[in-house]
């Protein structure tokens, strides 16, 4: 079984999390956050930021003499495709599995989190019985 990217490492996750929080950053100012907590050199980081580019993930743009990076994709739209990649990739077409491990996962997480997701569930038969006039 082959699982599609974009699978991301420890590295390339921080640096998306200072990302969403930041804004947008050059790698020299990625650098001076995530690198007080890890040896990392700035070549790593740069090297880092290009291989989130190649996975569509970042945007960059040249001002002056560096590359300023952006994220391309929100932290819930980038955890829906992980999501749906892993669905897809280990699926047999149905979704009774996928339905059985998020309520599993909500479950042990905590009694709280089961009740979200209930109420995200209500939420979103609330949206489709008013765009779709019928219940789903």
């Amino acid at each position: 079984m082959s699982l599609r990217r974009p699978w991301l490492g420890e590295l390339e996750v921080v640096v998306l999390e200072h990302l969403w929080a930041s804004g947008s950053s050059d790698a020299k100012q990625v650098l001076a956050v995530i690198g007080r907590d890890r040896k990392t050199s700035l070549s790593t980081v740069q090297s880092t930021l290009e291989r989130l580019c190649r996975k569509d993930l970042l945007k960059r743009r040249k001002v002056s003499h560096a590359f300023i990076y952006s994220t391309i994709v929100t932290r819930d739209g980038l955890m829906t495709h992980l999501i749906d990649d892993v669905v897809r990739s280990v699926s047999d077409g149905g979704s009774d599995s996928m339905l059985a491990a998020f309520v599993d996962i909500a479950e042990r997480a905590d009694e709280k989190n089961l009740r979200r997701l209930e109420k995200l569930i209500a939420e979103r038969r609330g949206r489709s019985v008013a765009t779709d006039g019928e219940e789903s």
